[in-house]
């Protein structure tokens, strides 16, 4: 069952490297729509807020970018996704080939 289990583990992993292959451009980050006048909402513009290498940033986005923007931060969350899916079931499958090991040395 193990072997078995180990091989599924496998194939899910060369599945999020493809997936992984797939993705376009990306940032990290949080749009959000601001206000000049915030109680009357006039005067709205966006900003992309995010940390990168320890650093807190954040820039204002024009209109003319503001899907690309979006999309790159879509891109961004799912790489992280994938990323952490891959840390994971990398963990799963080391545990397991260890257990494995240590079963065929009892034997």
């Amino acid at each position: 069952m193990t072997r078995k289990k180990l091989a599924q583990i496998e194939k899910r992993i060369e599945k999020i490297k493809k997936e992984l292959a797939l993705i376009a451009e990306m940032r990290p980050g949080t749009l959000s729509k601001q206000y000049k006048d915030p109680v009357m909402k006039k005067g709205e513009y966006y900003q992309l807020s995010y940390t990168h290498k320890m650093k807190s940033r954040t820039e204002y986005i024009r209109p003319v970018f503001l899907e690309d923007i979006k999309n790159q931060t879509k891109n961004y969350k799912s790489f992280k996704k994938l990323i952490e899916l891959w840390i994971d079931l990398s963990i799963e499958f080391s545990r397991l080939q260890m257990r494995l090991a240590k079963d065929e040395n009892k034997k």
